[in-house]
């Protein structure tokens, strides 16, 4: 083989090398991007909700609390959020495109994510998600949100540093109607099956963290316990 076109291929797996090991950083940054837009893109439509929309958001307030309560009167029929779960909320019928009801900030960690309903494989993959049967995020007594994240993908870290909040750690949900502080209460780390560990207690309202470990192992589940403030 001639030395320049050695030299030619050898160029080239130089730069396919270089490209495979700079492309998760460029994922990250992209992925990163795309969250804090969505973010920004909900606060500023919260703000510019017009009179029709915020008689829209009473009807959705009002439907998510008769949810919450048939939990409570019903009892919950939980499944482990990594089997990908759905909840039957129709928010396009609410003037929103996408299945987003908020934000959750941890300062603890630096991560702030969407909120978005249903711990669907889809929704995993874009930020932090409510699992299904469990109380929407109204800042009501007898409810627990339970919301789920992956402890991280390539492309973002998600809840990959949950393992470092401590009781006393606060967190942030914003939602259409509130911003809803909660301070971590306990932790504990469960196995996917333990699903009494994240039913809701009466009297209290609470948001539970919910994801993987250990971390790339996945076997049991580490979760958060926070209390409203």
């Amino acid at each position: 083989m001639p030395k320049n076109i050695r030299k030619k291929i050898s160029i080239i797996i130089i730069i396919i090398g270089i490209l495979i090991l700079v492309y998760p950083y460029f994922l990250e940054i992209k992925t990163k991007k795309n969250i804090e837009q969505t973010i920004d893109e909900f606060i500023s439509n919260e703000k510019k909700q017009s009179n029709e929309s915020k008689e829209y958001l009473k009807d959705l307030y009002l439907e998510m609390e008769k949810y919450n309560k048939d939990l409570v009167l019903n009892g919950q029929n939980i499944v482990d959020a990594f089997s990908y779960n759905n909840i039957d909320f129709d928010l396009s019928k609410y003037g929103f495109k996408e299945k987003i009801i908020g934000t959750i900030n941890i300062p603890k960690i630096n991560i702030e994510l969407p909120l978005y309903l249903g711990s669907t494989k889809e929704n995993l993959n874009k930020g932090a998600t409510i699992l299904g049967q469990t109380s929407m995020p109204l800042g009501k007594t007898n409810s627990n949100t339970v919301i789920a994240a992956h402890r991280g993908l390539a492309k973002h870290q998600m809840f990959r540093h949950i393992d470092k909040l401590e009781v006393g750690d606060e967190i942030k949900i914003t939602t259409f109607w509130d911003e809803l502080y909660y301070k971590v209460s306990n932790i504990k780390i469960i196995n996917p099956s333990d699903y009494n560990q994240v039913l809701i207690e009466e009297g209290k309202d609470k948001v539970t963290l919910l994801t993987c470990h250990p971390y790339r192992i996945n076997t049991k589940r580490y979760v958060v316990y926070c209390e409203r403030k």
